[in-house]
């Protein structure tokens, strides 16, 4: 397979842009090599600029559930931008996004619209603390929840620990405001209540987290944390950009049975576009501006293309049956998956929540962040790159998901298996 062009844009992109891109799991530095550049997309392929096409498992990172350029999405976008591209007035459009949303998520009674995932976090952060009048937060080791300066932390040396920053250019005293603790362990959760029940603002994970790899929650895990956060109220946040109609059109709440106080979305709610929202039950919302004193901005909040985009891909999303078939071919994709794995003898271990799953090449199993780094990843590059030879585009990194699409078929799946068991036989 032939990348000349896309290492001739590589090297023009580094004189540029900061590493040649733009954000920096595209570099491939977790995989090797360098990163091929994306000419277009259709349906479940995308073609690159040397004309190599491959079946994708990445989606743009998820956003993509109808596959790309669905015509339905194409077409709502472009009525959407023959009308305008953005007023920084309401428009309706805004509503009906924010009443499909609430229609899916019943834990949402009031929203606010933004541009991205961060976004929405970091506001969602400021509405805990606003609310509860505490400063402390607490976050799960391995969630991601966007570059958030408070967020952006790592566990210290302890079971339960004051974050550490992960990036030069965040305050200590930034980091020290958030506690981080391991996930699917509630005894450390507990034990940190216990230590300070009145300077806890707020809990914020991923219930089921999809930037360490996808790592399911263990049974009454999410349940637990629910009733330990109520008891001493502290407002439990899912980040559920990743998660919100991928896991299921409700989001892993619905397909788990657990309310939040508030939850963050993104991804599948902007079609493709910049998209984030943050909602909750009503008297916590009406804290923000302008009810409340607690204040948050954006001039491009709801734009006219984005809130297009969103409206048309959960409306198919809705259709009868069309969400449980998505999740139906990625359930037939990892059973066979585990069946060639099995076969070759190589440590992996699958997960699969909705319309997302992960291949972790390791024994397992994998229960949290520090399993997940435990994964042979020099093994998942390799892996990754007999794939992508044979035409199947992953995540370049070990510690992403996989996600489904409407347009992925029986043939793709086949595709896929072919090339996956070619791949394992190469590696074992």
């Amino acid at each position: 397979m032939n990348f000349q062009k896309s290492e001739e844009l590589y090297k023009r992109a580094n004189k540029v842009l900061v590493g040649g891109v733009n954000s920096p799991v595209r570099a491939f530095k977790a995989v090797g090599g360098y990163p091929f550049f994306v000419a277009s997309g259709n349906g479940a392929y995308i073609t690159d600029v040397d004309g190599n096409r491959f079946i994708d498992y990445v989606l743009s990172w998820g956003p993509l559930i109808l596959g790309h350029a669905h015509p339905d999405v194409v077409a709502a976008i472009q009525e959407a931008l023959k009308r305008g591209s953005s007023f920084g007035i309401p428009t309706e459009a805004e509503i009906l996004l924010a009443e499909k949303i609430r229609r899916h998520f019943p834990s949402i009674e009031k929203l606010r619209l933004v541009n991205s995932g961060t976004e929405a976090a970091m506001s969602a952060i400021r509405l805990a603390r606003g609310y509860t009048g505490r400063n402390l937060v607490v976050k799960i080791e391995g969630c991601y929840h966007g570059h958030v300066d408070a967020l952006l932390v790592k566990a210290g040396s302890g079971l339960t620990t004051f974050g550490v920053p992960t990036s030069p250019g965040i305050p200590t005293e930034h980091a020290r405001s958030t506690l981080t603790i391991p996930y699917n362990d509630l005894a450390a959760a507990q034990m940190l209540v216990e230590s300070a029940p009145k300077d806890i603002a707020c809990f914020i994970l991923e219930p089921v987290p999809g930037n360490m790899g996808v790592v399911l929650p263990q049974p009454n895990y999410l349940q637990e944390l629910r009733a330990l956060t109520e008891k001493h109220g502290i407002l439990l946040i899912f980040d559920e950009v990743m998660s919100g109609f991928r896991v299921s059109l409700g989001g892993a709440q619905q397909r788990y049975g657990v309310v939040p106080d508030i939850t963050i979305l993104g991804k599948v709610i902007g079609g493709g576009l910049p998209v984030g929202a943050y909602g909750g039950r009503a008297p916590i919302m009406d804290m923000l501006a302008p009810v409340g004193p607690v204040y948050q901005a954006g001039t491009l909040s709801g734009n006219p293309l984005a809130t297009a985009a969103g409206i048309a891909t959960i409306s198919i999303l809705e259709s009868p049956g069309v969400f449980e078939s998505i999740e139906a071919r990625m359930t037939t994709l990892f059973r066979e998956l585990e069946g060639i794995v099995r076969k070759t003898g190589i440590p992996v271990y699958t997960t699969q929540s909705g319309t997302m799953g992960c291949m972790f090449f390791h024994d397992g199993p994998v229960r949290n962040y520090t399993d997940a780094v435990e994964s042979d990843t020099a093994r998942y590059a390799s892996f990754f790159w007999k794939m992508l030879e044979a035409g199947v585009y992953l995540a370049p990194s070990q510690f992403e998901a996989m996600f489904m699409s409407l347009c992925h078929t029986e043939l793709e799946i086949e595709k896929t298996l072919e090339a996956s068991e070619k791949a394992f036989a190469e590696l074992s």
